[in-house]
């Protein structure tokens, strides 16, 4: 299971919606940070999201176990089972 966690607040928003629109990925809440969730790799292309570069390279909260990150540019954000 790889998971990806976004402080939810409102510039992270269009992050979570563009990965609730990936039928292989599941959108969820814990505490204050959006939680995706995929059985494979998450992917989420940064140009989808609207996000500036500011926005798209402080997105991310933290990862879990057994999860890494292993690309964040640009042009996308690709997390994938360690």
């Amino acid at each position: 299971m790889t998971t990806l966690y976004v402080l939810d607040v409102p510039e992270n928003t269009p992050l979570a919606k563009v990965a609730a629109e990936d039928p292989d990925l599941t959108v969820g809440r814990i505490g204050p940070y959006f939680e995706i969730v995929a059985e494979g790799s998450i992917v989420i292309d940064r140009r989808a999201t609207g996000c500036r570069h500011a926005v798209w390279y402080s997105s991310v909260a933290g990862v879990s176990r057994g999860s890494r990150i292993t690309q964040h540019d640009k042009d996308a954000l690709r997390v994938e089972p360690a």
